[in-house]
């Protein structure tokens, strides 16, 4: 596993935003374990969110792109420190764009904030973690809505290699089927678990032989088929 990687699963513990126990999620699953990205909230935790971002999306779709989209809201600021991160890692200038949950009626007016999509865009999307998809399905109609556009591809920081709404691939997989273009994670939690299982983070096992027999469980019930 890349050193980068190792590090972004314990800036993940370390700044909160990964945790262990029991956890309902939105789609009513109960998980053993729960990533928040709101939890990123200091200048430092989202200056190295970015450059971790940035060094993904150099790593998996390279740097041919225009654009950095991050659906609202936990999407804003990622698109924000993303494009902040790759000029800083590789000098590369691109413009954030993200889009408004309800459209703005005056000023400028419309639905997106910062860069106003323009045909021939090539875009780079990101997540915090895609578990169904939903956000996608709302956004991408949006934003090929909005210009003649190319989504290069969706970067998410943790893919929970659970099944989608298909019920046997994940959801990262489920929407680079269905809408053509590649996604990656900076990590996976197969990932997180080899690193994280009976090691040390700030003086703690956060994955232990209990926790590690409940993510099995629960990767038996809800893990990705292929």
């Amino acid at each position: 596993m890349e050193q980068y990687k190792q590090e972004f699963i314990e800036f993940m513990v370390e700044s909160h935003v990964l945790k262990f126990g029991e956890f309902t999620l939105k789609s009513g699953r109960k998980s053993p374990f729960f990533m928040n990205a709101g939890a990123y909230v200091t200048g430092d935790q989202l200056h190295r969110l970015g450059l971790y971002y940035a060094r993904a999306i150099h790593d998996n779709f390279g740097l041919d792109f225009d654009v950095v989209f991050g659906p609202a809201y936990k999407g804003i600021p990622l698109s924000v420190v993303t494009a902040m991160g790759l000029h800083e890692l590789y000098g590369k200038e691109v413009k954030y764009c993200s889009n408004r949950k309800e459209a703005k009626d005056h000023g400028e007016g419309g639905n997106l904030l910062g860069h106003v999509l323009e045909d021939g865009d090539r875009v780079v999307m990101v997540e915090d973690v895609t578990t169904s998809g939903k956000s996608i399905d709302e956004t991408y109609p949006l934003i090929t809505g909005a210009a003649n556009i190319e989504v290069k591809g969706l970067m998410v920081s943790l893919n929970r290699m659970e099944v989608g709404k298909g019920g046997v691939k994940c959801a990262c997989d489920e929407v680079s089927e269905k809408y053509g273009f590649p996604t990656a994670s900076i990590v996976n939690m197969a990932e997180v678990t080899e690193y994280l299982y009976n090691r040390e983070v700030q003086g703690e096992v956060l994955i232990n032989d209990d926790i590690k027999a409940a993510i099995d469980a629960y990767y038996e019930e809800w893990g990705a088929k292929e």
